[in-house]
């Protein structure tokens, strides 16, 4: 009697999900940014932020949260009570990289996140101070090769993909480059700028403007094909270094556990926003590839881009602690 009772009361409540969904959310949505302001994460958090808020009429509230290469915010979600209220803006470096990075991470991505949707792929570019006389990829390796710590990079923290793109350029062309943590992209690139550091890794969007303006000179784009925003930069691989590839992505995640009804209302929420005019302007401006998908399809790229990258922390050395 005791079971069949138990069974009726799950039933009662898996019936009531769709209904809890559709009335979702009836307070406001806390959205974590695992970076400091400024960053590619952060941009497209207040871009989903925004949207969200327009179409259900309750708050979405970004809350910056970053530190230790971006665990430290998507630990905060993992941990969150199971109903959809936090979200977070997870991406390659805390998602796919972070597994192979650290060993005592304290969330599983296969285990402790339910993916919603992928965002958007950001194209990264590497740029170095005007002073350092290099205007390829090819150009600068003879430099960092003059003597070890020569150079110094910056980075949105260890881990991050800044840092992993960085060693991987390190690994593949023997080169020794100081690495200078930050903890975020905007304040890492400002330093870039003042000449406090030589160069650095990052969103094509944020050093583009830069450039132009003669403040840093953009030198290699680091995915597998040249960005349609900068035809005229190469990428890496093109300038000396075959294989090279880092491009990542970001996309939004909660909790395991939370009711799949809710999952896919914040998902064709998100899905909605990605196919509006102003954020496909907004995003092609910024040089972003929308993705969108389905859940499952997210967690299919989180799986397959774990074993990727794995394979590039191993063959570039690189280890980590939190």
């Amino acid at each position: 009697m005791f079971i069949v009772l138990r069974l009726m009361v799950i039933a009662g409540l898996v019936a009531a999900w769709p209904a809890a969904a559709q009335q979702f959310p009836v307070k406001p949505v806390r959205l974590i940014v695992p970076f400091a302001p400024g960053g590619p994460n952060d941009i497209l958090g207040r871009l989903v932020a925004q949207k969200l808020t327009e179409q259900w009429g309750q708050q979405v509230i970004v809350e910056n949260r970053g530190g230790a290469g971006g665990t430290i915010g998507l630990e905060a979600a993992v941990r969150s009570p199971k109903d959809g209220y936090t979200l977070a803006m997870g991406g390659t470096s805390n998602l796919t990289v972070a597994p192979s990075l650290y060993e005592k991470l304290a969330y599983d991505p296969l285990k402790d996140v339910t993916p919603i949707i992928n965002v958007a792929a950001v194209p990264y570019a590497l740029a170095v101070n005007p002073t350092v006389p290099a205007k390829t990829a090819r150009e600068l390796i003879p430099i960092a090769l003059r003597k070890t710590g020569y150079l110094s990079y910056g980075s949105s923290g260890t881990g991050s993909m800044s840092s992993l793109a960085a060693e991987l350029f390190k690994s593949l062309s023997k080169t020794q480059i100081v690495h200078v943590p930050y903890k975020g992209t905007a304040p890492a690139l400002t330093d870039v700028v003042s000449g406090q550091i030589d160069l650095m890794f990052a969103d094509l969007a944020l050093i583009k403007p830069l450039a132009e303006r003669g403040r840093l000179r953009a030198i290699g784009i680091t995915g597998a094909k040249r960005s349609p925003s900068a035809r005229e930069l190469p990428t890496i691989a093109e300038s000396g270094l075959p294989g090279y590839d880092i491009e990542p992505w970001f996309g939004v995640i909660t909790t395991e556990g939370v009711p799949r009804p809710i999952v896919m209302r914040i998902n064709a929420g998100i899905a909605a926003a990605l196919k509006s005019p102003d954020v496909l302007q907004r995003l092609a401006a910024l040089g972003y590839e929308p993705l969108g998908g389905t859940p499952e399809q997210f967690a299919a790229t989180i799986k397959a881009d774990i074993a990727k990258y794995a394979a590039v922390v191993k063959a570039a050395g690189i280890k980590a602690e939190l």
